[in-house]
């Protein structure tokens, strides 16, 4: 609730009550003295548009300085005495309401003026013939109603046709802005749209359009600057687009020599600039441009140079200006064939550049091992004369040689690449030795494992073997030696010797052996 009371406090009579009145007067309020107290009152239930008051304290004498929303005024005499006349004019778009053109302040005894003061409204519909002007939705910026269906016509003269520059346009999902290539609503439509778009240009083929606003009459409310600013201006009528104009540090080309409907005009930049917006403009049927034009702007950076394949790359900035750098690391088994660093450097003539092409990287490659030999009494597997880097050569000895050193060896990658030990070598052995303790250790050596746990494993399985033969032939012996009454362990030097029963004189009768 609003009340203004003419006084300084809360029991001064009021001279407005929002709950008797709906709106203040146009004339607007006057004090009897050098006061008025405004008092507000609002509830809980619910947001409220607001309310926005102008006051004015004037000299006793005079009539109060006018006021106009949305327009403005003249006055004979800017301090207002008797007499004082002013005439009042509307911002394009509005039309004048509710109120004469030009009041007067009159009454010497008490100054007032003849009339009120007049009120500037955007209107629904009207009829436009000035060279150029501009159309409001109903009550701009206020929101405009629901359920309305306004048209505005506008004319210019003959020889001339309409271009419009629509630079607002908000409206709800049901509402619709039509614009007619014509004086009525059966010519060819230019264009007609609903919802939220940004500022846009149209051209009519002819001297007149007409405009047409249709709100939704179930909508809900509406918000403040909701609705639509259109300028409009007579532009001339020909057969050909505009000439368009040329661009700092570039140059353009036509696809034919007159802008006819249809024609294409291309924009580049010289070395150094690259551009901004569009590069090719199209003339419509409407001759019209289909964009705007474009501009050509320093290159300050390098473009992204790319990534390297079975690579990752460090960057010290993300946009590469002049000075940034791009380091490449190859993945592991890949080597960098090229510049490993790319430095983005400005040029007097021309766009920045990388210092270098952007580089590869590719399947290390290393070195073979060469055959380091045979060992004499062994061989090899596999035998060539090369072997690859990872190659793995494996060594064996023939039958009664024994393995002495590393009995698989590994081409170890590098550069050059290289075994992983010196070849082993064949040593010839006697049973005994092949068997002795030390020949065990050289047989665990030759195993290709090379683990002391599979030495220990190939000389036990040597070692069994025998001793279990050396048990059962005891055995054997012993055996035999009980059936005949024979002490077991009675050497053959203790009994008697095989040759005992030859006889001295018979033993040299061969007369061959015979002497003297």
């Amino acid at each position: 609730r609003l009340i203004i009371r003419n006084g300084n406090n809360v029991e001064a009579p009021p001279v407005y009550d929002s709950y008797e009145v709906e709106y203040l007067p146009i004339e607007g309020l006057l004090s009897t003295g050098r006061h008025f107290f405004v008092e507000l009152t609002t509830d809980s239930s619910g947001a409220a548009a607001g309310m926005a008051l102008r006051y004015e304290a004037f000299e006793q004498g005079h009539c109060y300085e006018p006021f106009v929303k949305y327009g403005n005024f003249t006055a004979s005499n800017p301090r207002y005495p008797v007499g004082t006349t002013v005439e009042f004019s509307c911002d394009p778009g509005y039309t004048l309401e509710q109120g004469s053109t030009i009041i007067e302040c009159v009454d010497p005894s008490n100054p007032q003026w003849n009339e009120t003061e007049p009120a500037c409204r955007a209107v629904c519909s009207g009829e436009l013939t000035d060279a150029a002007g501009v159309v409001l939705s109903p009550n701009w910026p206020e929101a405009y109603g629901k359920g309305q269906d306004c048209i505005w016509g506008l004319h210019v003269e003959e020889d001339k046709r309409i271009m419009l520059d629509v630079r607002v346009l908000r409206l709800g999902t049901g509402d619709m802005l039509t614009f007619y290539d014509g004086d009525d609503l059966t010519a060819r439509i230019l264009g007609q749209y609903t919802g939220a778009r940004g500022r846009f240009k149209l051209y009519a083929s002819t001297a007149d359009v007409t405009v047409q606003f249709q709100s939704d009459p179930g909508a809900g409310a509406f918000a403040y600057r909701q609705g639509f600013v259109i300028h409009f201006s007579e532009v001339p009528r020909n057969d050909t687009c505009p000439e368009l104009p040329d661009i700092a540090n570039g140059w353009k080309t036509s696809s034919q020599p007159e802008l006819l409907h249809g024609t294409v005009v291309t924009y580049h930049c010289y070395p150094g600039f690259q551009l901004a917006g569009t590069d090719l403009l199209m003339c419509h049927w409407d001759l019209t441009w289909s964009g705007d034009l474009p501009s050509c702007e320093r290159v300050t950076s390098c473009r992204d140079p790319g990534d390297a394949e079975h690579s990752r790359r460090v960057v010290s900035s993300p946009k590469f200006p002049v000075g940034a750098t791009v380091q490449y690391v190859c993945d592991k088994g890949y080597i960098l064939a090229g510049a490993g660093t790319l430095t983005c450097h400005d040029r007097a003539a021309g766009g920045p550049k990388w210092s270098d092409r952007l580089p590869k990287c590719i399947p290390e490659t290393y070195e073979p091992c060469h055959n380091p030999g045979v060992p004499a009494g062994g061989r090899q597997t596999p035998e060539r004369r090369l072997y690859p880097a990872g190659a793995t050569l494996r060594f064996s000895c023939t039958a009664g040689r024994a393995l002495l050193g590393e009995g698989s060896l590994r081409c170890l990658p590098g550069h050059p690449s290289r075994w992983s030990a010196s070849p082993p070598i064949c040593k010839a052995a006697s049973y005994d030795e092949f068997y002795s303790n030390r020949n065990l250790d050289a047989v665990a050596k030759a195993v290709p494992s090379g683990t002391a746990l599979e030495g220990t494993n190939v000389a036990i399985a040597v070692f069994l073997p025998v001793l279990v033969v050396a048990l059962l032939i005891g055995g054997i012996y012993l055996y035999f030696s009980k059936l005949q009454g024979k002490p077991a362990l009675q050497l053959p030097l203790a009994g008697s010797h095989p040759y005992d029963h030859i006889t001295v004189e018979s033993a040299f009768d061969n007369p061959t052996y015979e002497t003297g």
